[in-house]
């Protein structure tokens, strides 16, 4: 079988590689180049997505280019601890939530994938889907044309073949969020914690990685104009400092930066009603961006129960049927889970001094009951040719 995916990020990399497990042929498309360095900003993994990591086998080389949680702690916008709680994880996992850098996931799922026999080619940006006799093939803008016998579609919250796929699907909006991410140098930030604050303005997370680096993100909750991703770093730095001033934490680590990512516009998606036809499958954000910091190891899910399905199944029309019916009553809870963090996170000051009660409460004695299934999911295992 001829497989096409579109899209080199985090689902379509996974995709090949975990397809070339199972002895499909993998072609991957990416309209950008290859991530070198630090490219965007940190991307958490969960116990569930690590133990897709570990069927892909490339664990240990997440684990070694990232920093392990084990725990999270909460706060309030006054810096009264409101929880401190596994982070992405069972109190009884061992295997402990790891933060890296997106170009380095990207990076190292692309060079397991490479080694396990599939093809990346970068500069080629996808315009048009067919179904052809007997397969179905992708136009890209530079003139290329291939076919296969399935395209998976992993090319994002933007996905061109979501649209040609189901011309009714929605359109991602702003979710009344975005983020600006940044690096500084600070003594005296624990180190093996994931700090959320829900501050006045929005969240602010931030996490120490060694040597005094210190990683954060502040997630703004206030409108947008289109053209403000052209302003320069030093405008949107001052703008986070004014409005994170009163809150001690992180307007101490606002003030040590260093660097600042490029700022991240967070958008919504409604649900997607169709997520295959017979030869043509979106997984990732191109199917269901569903944020709450499970984006990447939905992702990764993803790609092991779609490998699992072509191999169980007789025809690719039927895998794709029990792809959809495996993978739909999971994201969709996600989905309701995620609606509800962003509200959190909007939340005005009356309403945040009554979650701030409600968590004090609800933390230390129904968390780890609420988040078990996310967190215990098992990946779906795959039959590796060759191997018994």
């Amino acid at each position: 079988m001829r497989t096409i995916i579109i899209g080199g990020g985090v689902a379509g990399a996974a995709a090949a590689l975990a397809l070339r497990r199972v002895g499909v042929d993998a072609t991957v498309y990416e309209e950008y180049d290859d991530p070198a360095g630090d490219v965007g900003s940190f991307v958490s993994l969960a116990s569930n997505g690590l133990r897709c990591l570990d069927v892909l086998g490339c664990l240990e080389q997440v684990q070694a280019a990232g920093v392990a949680l084990p725990r999270q702690r909460m706060w309030s916008a006054g810096g009264h601890l409101l929880g401190d709680v596994p982070r992405g994880r069972r109190r009884a996992d061992t295997l402990h939530s790891v933060t890296l850098m997106r170009g380095r996931l990207v990076a190292t799922l692309r060079d397991a994938a490479v080694a396990a026999g599939a093809r990346i080619i970068v500069g080629e940006r996808a315009v048009r889907v067919t179904r052809t006799a007997d397969g179905v093939a992708a136009e890209f803008v530079s003139g290329l044309r291939d076919d296969a016998d399935l395209l998976v579609a992993a090319d994002g919250i933007w996905s061109t073949v979501r649209g040609q796929l189901h011309p009714a699907a929605p359109e991602p909006e702003y979710a009344g969020l975005y983020a600006i991410s940044g690096v500084s140098h600070l003594d005296g930030v624990e180190p093996g914690v994931f700090n959320m604050t829900f501050a006045r303005s929005g969240a602010f997370i931030h996490l120490a990685v060694g040597d005094g680096e210190i990683w954060w993100q502040a997630q703004i909750a206030e409108p947008i104009e289109p053209d403000r991703h052209g302003v320069p770093d030093a405008a949107w730095l001052q703008r986070t400092k004014q409005l994170y001033q009163d809150e001690k934490v992180p307007s101490a680590v606002i003030a040590a930066t260093t660097r600042l990512h490029s700022p991240v516009i967070f958008h919504a998606l409604d649900p997607v009603a169709t997520w295959h036809s017979d030869r043509t499958v979106l997984i990732g954000d191109a199917a269901h961006p569903v944020g709450a910091g499970q984006g990447a190891s939905m992702a990764l899910e993803d790609s092991l129960a779609l490998a699992a399905a072509l191999q169980a199944e007789p025809t690719v029309a039927t895998a794709l049927k029990a792809y959809d019916t495996e993978r739909r009553p999971r994201i969709v809870k996600l989905l309701n889970t995620a609606e509800d963090n962003r509200r959190a996170k909007k939340a005005g000051p009356l309403k945040r001094q009554l979650q701030a009660a409600v968590m004090r409460l609800f933390l230390p004695l129904f968390y780890e009951k609420a988040t078990a299934w996310l967190y215990s999911h098992e990946p779906s295992r795959l039959q590796v040719p060759g191997r018994h």
